[in-house]
């Protein structure tokens, strides 16, 4: 089964549709979460705790539990320097924030929250952090992100960034998942708390001047000089998102007199959103529907961008192309960074996750740079980013970061804001758009078409699939193209894709389940036009289904 586009996708949100924001935060505060329910417990995913205080998914006790544990696992992992907190502008984040703040201030935590309780973009937090790590050894820096990402306004959200600035590892999550469910289990015995007041006057409480810091650091990632000179006007929506205030500093900061932006309204509800394709408000840069104003000043402006709530993933729009697909500005990306920062390391990689285009290892192919192809999350490009093997880091849900321009680590978790800029760099720099970048080079590597489908599936069978063999994949071709690779684990570092991946000459599927739904992705990708993308997805379907029934 494909995905329905709701009728109402692209359209205004309708007030019916507009979350009750005291309602939500009153149950942030009175809710209970059962620990004997799986939805209710603490569940650390790909980027975090999320879930709604409506459903008792995401409520105080999640947070004061939650943080304990951040609490605890810093103590006994000797991580004794500053906490870096930053928080989004949906409804439940700043109840969570304070929730936060009181046990981490009751346990002795050194706090650095925003000078004017300001919104924090997820970068701005990982730079923060690793900008206060350099050269040290002891005394190291940590953060959390108190957000849901793009998802709907009665989400919240909840993630930890250990001391290399990025999404934390498994290793670090299962643990801190299994003491905070420890503690809802235990009606939170052994959660320290302070009253707010106290926490915020604690003596390890201080102010850090995120906003600043980052923007006057912008430099040296980003040609910005080139940006300033750029012969096209700029358009930035934020979406309501952490970065409000980021976008006119950094217009303010570098002259960027041609940079607009075009709302600086903070709504908890996001009434100003178009709907997404399911008719939910969804603040995803990368989505047609969720971007549809902005597509609609595509010639208002040469080029347009957009970042989501967290500022951690962005979206570019163009005269010639409109919204670029996320694979198709990734590749554009790797072409341009690669060939115009003359002091990374010739060594340096190109990072991508196994679903992201084919297109890109074409482009990194032609370039002569080693493709490190990794399972999806962006945890996978951290200790690469660090020590500068890799260059570039992105995946196909519009997440990418990269190196500074003296080729050392810029940030280790997703950067919206960065790539966003970059756009107007590329048409600065090469006289030309991101969108026309493209087309030039799919002339030269090929056009690919890609697409993405849900087909319903068991508990059982997610198990089935995410375990799957290569040897389990009996057939020899593809719509009809011989079969070259089929993997279980990505090629770049050997981790388990939790699904299994087909690779032809001109296409790929990769089959993996839902961490949240019972249903399994396909997603496929071909250089031969769309039926033939059609031909592979139908035969995925076919060739995952016989396995699993297998």
């Amino acid at each position: 089964m494909s995905q329905k586009t709701n009728p109402l996708a692209g359209q205004p949100a309708p007030l019916d549709l507009l979350v009750n924001v005291p309602r939500l935060v009153s149950a942030y505060y009175t809710g209970r979460p059962d620990p004997s329910v799986p939805a209710q417990r603490v569940a650390f995913g790909t980027s975090g705790h999320r879930g709604s205080s409506f459903d008792n998914a995401f409520n105080e006790w999640h947070v004061l539990a939650m943080s304990q544990a951040i609490a605890d696992y810093r103590r006994q992992k000797g991580i004794d320097g500053p906490l870096f907190l930053g928080i989004d502008t949906h409804a439940l984040s700043t109840p969570a924030f304070n929730s936060a703040v009181e046990v981490l201030a009751a346990n002795g935590v050194e706090l650095m929250l925003s000078k004017d309780d300001e919104y924090t973009p997820t970068p701005a937090v990982s730079h923060a952090i690793l900008v206060y790590n350099r050269g040290r050894t002891a005394g190291l820096a940590d953060g959390i992100v108190i957000t849901p990402s793009h998802n709907p306004p009665e989400s919240g959200g909840f993630k930890y960034n250990p001391p290399n600035g990025g999404p934390a590892g498994t290793d670090i999550t299962s643990a801190v998942e299994a003491a905070a469910n420890a503690f809802l289990a235990a009606d939170l015995k052994g959660v320290k708390r302070l009253p707010l007041a106290q926490a915020l006057r604690a003596p390890t409480t201080h102010r850090h001047d995120y906003l600043n810091t980052y923007v006057e650091d912008l430099a040296q990632v980003l040609d910005m000089d080139a940006i300033r000179g750029v012969e096209i006007d700029l358009g930035v929506d934020p979406l309501g998102g952490a970065g409000v205030r980021y976008w006119p500093a950094i217009a303010e900061r570098y002259k960027l007199g041609r940079l607009n932006v075009l709302s600086q309204e903070v709504d908890p509800t996001f009434r100003f959103m178009s709907l997404d394709w399911d008719g939910r408000i969804r603040m995803d840069p990368s989505s047609p529907d969720a971007m549809h104003q902005l597509i609609g000043l595509r010639e208002r402006f040469g080029i347009a961008f957009a970042c989501d709530t967290d500022h951690d993933r962005h979206g570019v729009v163009t005269r010639s192309a409109g919204l670029l697909p996320p694979n198709n500005y990734l590749a554009v990306m790797v072409d341009y960074l690669f060939t115009h920062r003359p002091q990374w390391a010739a060594h340096a990689a190109v990072g991508k996750t196994v679903v992201s285009s084919q297109m890109i290892d074409r482009v990194a192919a032609r370039l002569g740079r080693r493709l490190y192809e990794v399972p999806v999350g962006f945890k996978w490009f951290v200790d690469g980013l660090v020590d500068s093997s890799l260059g570039f880091g992105g995946e196909e849900s519009a997440g990418a970061t990269f190196l500074r321009r003296d080729g050392t680590v810029w940030t280790t978790d997703k950067d919206g804001i960065v790539p966003a800029l970059l756009s107007a760099e590329i048409a600065a720099r090469t006289g030309r758009d991101p969108g026309e970048r493209f087309a030039e080079l799919a002339q030269a590597l090929g056009q690919p078409v890609a697409n993405r489908v849900d087909a319903a599936a068991t508990v059982e069978q997610k198990k089935k699939l995410s375990s799957l063999s290569p040897q389990q994949v009996l057939s020899t071709e593809l719509a009809g193209e011989k079969i070259q690779e089929v993997l279980s684990h990505a090629p770049g570092n050997g981790a388990a894709i939790g699904g299994v991946k087909v690779v032809t000459e001109n296409g790929w599927f990769a089959a993996r389940p839902s961490g949240t739904e019972n249903i399994y992705k396909i997603y496929g990708e071909s250089f031969l036009g769309a039926e033939h993308l059609g031909r592979i997805l139908e035969e995925a379907q076919l060739l995952v289904d016989k396995a699993l029934a297998g």
